[in-house]
């Protein structure tokens, strides 16, 4: 039998799409490895990677703790906000917010975008600061689409 007190601490397994809610510290990789699955997290490293070879000393992830709701995530922003990652239970997440003139230039480029993005893009809502768009990573499919709206945002610099 179950003492009340041990019942009172046991958790139930966390839900698909769950956030690290743990605010003590910001999550480390093996952390992130763990909670996402080592696909997802071949993605979050494929992801990161990119940002820093075309964006070299442009930008410094934060990490960031949104409460119990949102928990952590790793903003990547400069003057204003270029993506954030969200780590969830078995999934990886990247929100990416358009202003007006982002806006224009993925509208001037509609049909070299996949039809995916553009159906999540389509279904946003816009907001006073901007379109926000969450967009999951669970494919190389799914990766190129964020890397080409992130191209988009901001161009990458030339390779020296």
């Amino acid at each position: 039998m179950i003492e009340r007190e041990e019942c009172s601490v046991m958790r139930q397994s966390p839900k698909i799409g769950e956030r690290l809610t743990d605010k003590s510290e910001p999550p480390d990789d093996t952390r992130i490895r763990d909670w996402i699955g080592p696909d997802a997290f071949a993605y979050w490293c494929g992801l990161r990677d990119w940002i820093a070879a075309g964006y070299p000393d442009v930008f410094a992830p934060d990490w960031i703790y949104g409460g119990r709701k949102h928990g952590w995530s790793l903003r990547y922003r400069k003057s204003k906000a270029f993506c954030t990652f969200l780590p969830e239970y078995r999934a990886l997440s990247a929100v990416v917010v358009l202003g007006g003139a982002e806006r224009a230039k993925v509208e001037a480029r509609r049909d070299a975008l996949s039809s995916r993005l553009m159906r999540l893009y389509d279904e946003a809502e816009t907001y006073r600061d901007g379109k926000w768009l969450k967009i999951g990573i669970a494919s190389m499919d799914d990766l190129k689409d964020v890397t080409d709206l992130l191209s988009l945002k901001r161009p990458r610099r030339a390779a020296v």
